[in-house]
């Protein structure tokens, strides 16, 4: 299991206190907290080490590469504009990122990019995917080339969104109203049916141009995962992992070729392992949706998260919903792991599918303060998330406030 360590990053001061410092990053990973607390933050260094990890075990750069002075802060952390949350003091930089992966430890520390090949562990090659809160903007401008003052992240989400409506054959019912997406590949335009109604994409509402991409993309690479791990489910071994880099640093060393030409050979050697993993990092999956839309939203992510064993769903949420819906998929799945009737069965699958339930242990759910920078963990009762949280806390102060003025009303 992947976990990262944050210090002096952004809005992250001190980080997280517990597990000395470690957050861990399990199957299901929610975030939680006000505006401008470091949720995305933390998604985004999540997204940007894991892909470092996934260049560095395939081959595409050596750890020298990595390693060159700025590189970090000049390339990688530029793509999701974050390059400028590195704290620095008169003594020089303060900010510390430690990162441990199944295949590398990744460290960043006083300015300087440390890496160590970790060979305890087999290595499920991932599709890494982030999803931008910016995503409702493609409904109306989904052509990549016009997006390019936004963000690189929605640049390739975009790319990704193209290939998921290139692949639909037929009309494809969405999790939410009983409505279909419909793609007409000859005018380049998407429709959303209902049943009595059809209007494009453009014309729908905000919930719809929020929600259709996130769902296309997330089911799109999911299953395309699953496809390509069902044809060979191999990881990657610590052994084959050093025939692939002794194989790279082969061809790296050949002379005669091109680095066009040593790139595509380098490419062609990492086709041998498919990946077998999806990674999805979600920025606000309930973004302009109604409640209960929130949860058919959640229960499609779960599902399309529990296709493969290696994918992973990492969320940043403002929702109150959110975590009493993740309650709900843990406690459908400790009901269906008692011994239960074909009936019982059933009726826990009419409130939660089986597909979208979520293990106890695979969950953590976080908390970060904006005025403290610090990182807390929401305990479990029962390996039930706690209703004391900040998000329910929220709600119990609006009923608060309420019967203060019903307070002064009696006082009238």
């Amino acid at each position: 299991m992947s976990k990262i360590k944050i210090k002096n990053f952004g809005p992250i001061k001190e980080g997280y206190f517990e597990n000395d410092g470690w957050l861990e990053i399990n199957k299901v990973t929610l975030f939680t907290g006000n505006q401008g607390s470091g949720k995305s933050t933390i998604a985004k260094l999540i997204s940007t080490f894991t892909w470092i990890e996934k260049a560095l075990t395939r081959g595409d750069h050596d750890i020298k590469y990595f390693q060159r002075k700025n590189k970090l802060r000049n390339q990688f952390l530029t793509y999701h504009r974050i390059q400028n949350y590195i704290h620095t003091s008169e003594k020089g930089e303060t900010t510390l990122i430690d990162y441990k992966g199944d295949s590398f430890c990744i460290r960043y520390e006083k300015g300087s990019l440390h890496i160590e090949e970790s060979t305890s562990t087999d290595y499920p090659l991932p599709q890494i995917m982030y999803v931008p809160a910016e995503r409702n903007f493609i409904a109306n401008v989904k052509k990549a080339t016009a997006l390019r003052l936004t963000s690189d992240a929605l640049v390739e989400f975009v790319t990704e969104y193209n290939n998921a409506l290139g692949e639909m054959k037929n009309a494809l019912l969405l999790p939410i109203n009983n409505v279909r997406i419909e793609y007409n590949k000859s005018n380049d335009i998407a429709y959303v049916k209902g049943t009595d109604y059809r209007l494009r994409l453009t014309e729908a509402s905000s919930g719809f141009q929020s929600l259709i991409p996130l769902y296309l993309v997330s089911r799109y690479l999911a299953t395309s995962v699953k496809r390509k791990s069902d044809d060979s489910n191999e990881l990657m071994t610590p052994d084959q992992r050093e025939r692939f880099r002794k194989r790279v640093q082969a061809l790296s060393k050949e002379t005669g070729l091109t680095e066009e030409q040593r790139r595509i050979l380098i490419s062609e050697e990492a086709k041998k392992f498919n990946k077998s993993a999806f990674i999805n990092i979600v920025e606000e999956a309930e973004q302009n949706l109604y409640p209960t839309s929130q949860w058919e939203m959640l229960k499609s992510l779960l599902a399309m998260n529990n296709i493969s064993k290696g994918n992973k769903l990492v969320m940043t949420t403002h929702s109150p919903y959110f975590i009493n819906y993740l309650t709900l998929a843990v406690k459908a799945y400790t009901l269906l792991q008692q011994p239960t009737t074909a009936k019982v069965n059933s009726k826990i699958q009419t409130i939660v599918p089986e597909l979208s339930t979520v293990r106890p242990e695979d969950l953590v759910i976080y908390e970060l303060d904006e005025v403290t920078g610090v990182v807390k963990k929401l305990p479990t009762y029962h390996n039930i998330p706690s209703d004391e949280n900040q998000l329910n806390e929220v709600l119990s102060e609006s009923n608060e406030l309420y019967a203060q003025l019903l307070e002064i009303q009696q006082g009238l």
